[in-house]
C-alpha cells in the first residue's frame, strides 16, 4: 500500500510509548513531534493551497471527528483504549501486508471526503493514528506521488494541531508532557534520520516486511496487556 510505512512515526511511536506509559499519556506526549515532522513535510511541498481547496470537506469533518475521538479517549477506561490501539495496529499490518489497492471514481470524491475525514478524525483522536483510512482513500483516488505525500502531510498537520488543542482542553496534555514532547521531537528526528539510513541499506521490500513484523508483535503485546 503506497505510503503506509512512509508516514509511520505515530504508528510506531504511540504503541511503543504505550508499553511504558498509559495510552492517554502516550497519545498526548507524541503530538509535538508529529506536528513538527508533518510540518517539515508540508513545507517541502508546493501547491498547498490547491490541496486545501480539494481536501476542504475532509479536513473540516476530520477536525470534528478528532475532537470527538479525543473525548472518547478521555472517557474510555485505560485497558479499553489500549485494546483499541492494539487492534488498530494489527488491522494496519493486515491491510498493508495484503497490499489492498481499492479505486474510487473521481465523481465520488465530493461525497466520500466528509465521511472519510470524520472516520479518520475519530480514529486519530482515540489512537493518535488517523493515517490508515486517509492513506487508503488517497491511494484509491489515484493521486500521483507528490500529490499523495502533500495530501497526507497536510491532513496530518491540520488534524494534529486540532488534537493538540483538544488534549489540552480535556486535560490530557499538561505542561510537563508538552516539554516531554519537545524532547521526544529531538529523539524522533534522530530516529527518522537513522531509519532513512537503514532503509537505504536494506531493500525496500525487506525493510517494510521487518517494520510490519515488528508492528504485529507490538500489536499482540498491547492486546495481551489490555486483557490482563
Amino acid at each position: 500500500m503506497k505510503g503506509s510505512i512512509a508516514f509511520g512515526f505515530p504508528v510506531v511511536a504511540t504503541p511503543l510509548l504505550a508499553l511504558v506509559l498509559d495510552v492517554k499519556t502516550a497519545v498526548a506526549i507524541s503530538l509535538v513531534p508529529n506536528i513538527v515532522m508533518d510540518g517539515v513535510q508540508v513545507c517541502r511541498r508546493g501547491g498547498v493551497l490547491a490541496s486545501v481547496r480539494r481536501l476542504l470537506a475532509l479536513l473540516v469533518f476530520g477536525l470534528l471527528g478528532m475532537v470527538l475521538g479525543t473525548r472518547l479517549l478521555v472517557v474510555l477506561p485505560p485497558h479499553v483504549a489500549l485494546a483499541v490501539l492494539g487492534v488498530f495496529l494489527l488491522a494496519f499490518v493486515g491491510l498493508s501486508a495484503a497490499g489492498l489497492a481499492p479505486r474510487v471514481p473521481p465523481r465520488w470524491e465530493r461525497w466520500l471526503s466528509a465521511p472519510v475525514g470524520f472516520l479518520a478524525g475519530i480514529l486519530g483522536g482515540v489512537t493518535n493514528v488517523p493515517g490508515t483510512p486517509l492513506v487508503l482513500y488517497f491511494h484509491a483516488l489515484g493521486m500521483d506521488k507528490h500529490e499523495f505525500v502533500r495530501a497526507v502531510s497536510l491532513s496530518f498537520l491540520v488534524y494534529k494541531l486540532v488534537q493538540l488543542g483538544a488534549t489540552a482542553w480535556y486535560g490530557l496534555l499538561t505542561g510537563p508532557l508538552l516539554l516531554g514532547g519537545v524532547a521526544l521531537t529531538v529523539i524522533g528526528l534522530g530516529a527518522f534520520a537513522l531509519g532513512l539510513k537503514v532503509q537505504d541499506y536494506l531493500a525496500e521490500r525487506t525493510f517494510n516486511r521487518l517494520v510490519l513484523a515488528f508492528l504485529a508483535v507490538l500489536g499482540l503485546w498491547l492486546l495481551a496487556r489490555a486483557l490482563q
